[in-house]
């Protein structure tokens, strides 16, 4: 489904637009960083200092956006990553998400903090929406989540090593969406000054973790709750962890959040299928790299022995070309298909895939690179 709604023609029109239709501390919960938010500027502003190479007079038959990821194609090199509580930024926008990118053939990964559960994503996308794991404390319940991904047929697990700790988020503590959260005058206030997603919300119901309903004792208190998920999740990897999970998933296994050289060597010793360069969208960590850097870096080193893919810092199309020249096999973004919910609602995941498809066609055409895998070749060092 190509749509695109000449409102919003790049996904800071949707920003702009999604800010406007979001209550304040909806929007402050997508667009946050931890700290002073330096990492966050930092993700993409350095990604957009790669610099690539146009050849103008040689033969270019034309381009081409499909590329083959873990035995599937896709029609595009980029993916939606997993947000945690897409539900609370907009009613039902897990769903609206992975509707849109099954239509448009390119992954959905679910979190296991998200707003829809694994059966539910499962049957949206025909069995082929990825799975993220937020690692249990305890094994039995990694094993059930594990059991139901694969009984759903999600072909690709991904496990979070980005997000050992509780990060300190300024703007969520402000809003009150800490654990435990509150709901202060001013939020109430800005619900009933945004009634589109007010009554989206009352129509949606209020949002949960659906993937953990099973799991969680009844009639708890938000306060209880969020006592009850930190006491739930040990978010530290380690090896042990790591090889329990490959020798219990058969589908293809990646390990999201690497960005040096010693944690990558010991995951592809352990059986790992990928690796996802990323620093959790810039909420983690305000004093460390860029995503670029090390992926550049570890495209050199293990590029050819593990499939290397990105997130964090992505937005428009370009920055997918620049990720794709740097060493990237595949990308993967999540505020821009937010912004493009906000801003939308329904129809925003179509138009997000459309105008992203469209801008990276572009800049292939512009450089002349004919396949995806080519993009290396384009890039000034």
């Amino acid at each position: 489904m190509e749509f695109i709604d000449s409102r919003y023609p790049s996904i800071e029109h949707l920003r702009e637009g999604s800010r406007k239709r979001l209550p304040g501390f909806a929007f402050d919960y997508l667009e946050g960083g931890c700290n002073s938010e330096i990492n966050l500027r930092r993700n993409t502003a350095e990604i957009r200092d790669v610099q690539l190479k146009p050849w103008y007079l040689r033969d270019y038959p034309g381009s081409d956006l499909k590329t083959t990821l873990f035995g599937k194609t896709y029609d595009a090199p980029f993916g939606i990553a997993p947000i945690g509580l897409q539900g609370l930024m907009w009613p039902r926008a897990t769903e609206i998400l992975a509707k849109a990118a099954h239509t448009h053939n390119v992954p959905f990964i679910l979190s296991t903090v998200g707003t829809a559960s694994i059966e539910t994503v499962a049957k949206l996308t025909e069995g082929n929406a990825w799975f993220q794991l937020y690692h249990p404390a305890e094994d039995d319940l990694r094993d059930k989540l594990l059991d139901r991904a694969a009984d759903a047929g999600m072909p690709v697990l991904v496990i979070l090593a980005d997000t050992p700790t509780f990060a300190y988020r300024p703007k969520e503590i402000k809003n009150g969406l800490s654990i435990p959260p509150k709901m202060s005058l001013k939020n109430v206030l800005q619900m009933m000054t945004h009634p589109t997603w007010s009554f989206g919300q009352l129509a949606a119901g209020a949002p949960e973790f659906k993937t953990m309903t099973p799991y969680l004792p009844k009639g708890l208190s938000m306060k209880h709750l969020g006592l009850f998920m930190n006491k739930t999740f040990s978010g530290r990897l380690n090896p042990d962890k790591i090889a329990a999970i490959r020798d219990r998933w058969k589908g293809k296994l990646v390990v999201k959040g690497i960005v040096n050289p010693e944690d990558a060597e010991k995951a592809i010793s352990l059986g790992v299928d990928g690796l996802i360069v990323s620093n959790h969208g810039g909420r983690q960590l305000d004093a460390g790299q860029s995503t670029i850097k090390p992926l550049t870096a570890l495209a050199q080193e293990f590029g050819e022995r593990t499939t290397l893919m990105i997130d964090s810092g992505l937005r428009e199309g370009p920055d997918v070309a620049n990720a794709l020249a740097s060493g990237a096999k595949f990308t993967f973004m999540g505020r821009s298909f937010m912004y493009g919910v906000g801003a939308l609602g329904s129809k925003g995941g179509y138009h997000t895939v459309t105008i992203l498809k469209r801008q990276l066609q572009q800049v292939m055409e512009q450089v002349g690179c004919k396949k995806i895998e080519d993009f290396p070749q384009h890039l000034i060092k």
